[in-house]
């Protein structure tokens, strides 16, 4: 699990910002119900699935019972972090079972990090939308929120899809996650604006792929905006 350096050095500067985000997002839930956090970003490759799965490590390592979803059917990328085979079942082949409330636990993969569950995205369906769209998919995050303290929503991109979209709706705060050398201030901009069409609760902005003081990882900045 190379990708998790929150759990491989806990105490780098990477390590410290991802903290620094948990904390913050705690923070926000003092007078919030919110067990559903979703990530998204405005283009692929933004290392959004990388910070995810930090960021739900450091809720795990808090001693949260945390769930990290891979709500990506079109390119999910947790299986490979977690090293988890690909012929796996997911999330899309949980949507399509009709025995999802007996069986979703037979889904759910527990990983190397106590307290860090992961359920992968599954097979790569016609109909992403769809399937995020779909009831079956809200009643089995109102049983997910029963069993987890925090559940993490990997959503897709925002910019040219619809499924980030239909995913606010399901999720109690959103962070956006912008890269540093490929996102513009236009489309991050693009992207805040259509959240908060949709009445979204941003919590805050996590700049990926700076540099500090020569640490080659990755380090996130957090900016509270809360529509602000």
């Amino acid at each position: 699990m190379k990708e998790l350096v929150i759990v491989d050095k806990p105490n780098s500067s990477f390590g410290e910002e991802i903290k620094k985000v948990r904390t913050n997002l705690m923070f926000s839930n003092l007078d919030d119900d919110m067990k559903v956090i979703m990530l998204t970003s405005s283009i692929p490759g933004e290392g959004k699935s990388f910070i995810a799965s930090n960021l739900a490590a450091a809720f795990a390592q808090a001693n949260e019972k945390t769930l990290l979803i891979d709500c990506d059917l079109r390119k999910g990328r947790l299986k490979k972090i977690f090293n988890i085979p690909p012929e796996e079942k997911g999330l899309s082949d949980l949507l399509i079972n009709k025995k999802w409330k007996e069986e979703y636990k037979n889904y759910i993969q527990k990983t190397e990090v106590d307290k860090l569950s992961v359920l992968i995205s599954g097979f790569y369906p016609p109909n992403p939308s769809e399937l995020l769209a779909s009831g079956r998919f809200e009643e089995l995050l109102k049983e997910l929120r029963k069993v987890y303290h925090i559940i993490i929503l990997d959503c897709p991109p925002i910019v040219g899809l619809n499924d980030a979209m239909v995913l606010s709706k399901k999720a109690d705060r959103c962070v956006l996650v912008a890269n540093c050398e490929k996102t513009s201030m236009d489309v991050l901009e693009q992207s805040k604006n259509e959240l908060l069409k949709m009445d979204v609760k941003i919590s805050g902005i996590i700049l990926n792929e700076s540099e500090i003081h020569n640490n080659k990882y990755y380090y996130g900045h957090y900016y509270k905006d809360d529509k602000e």
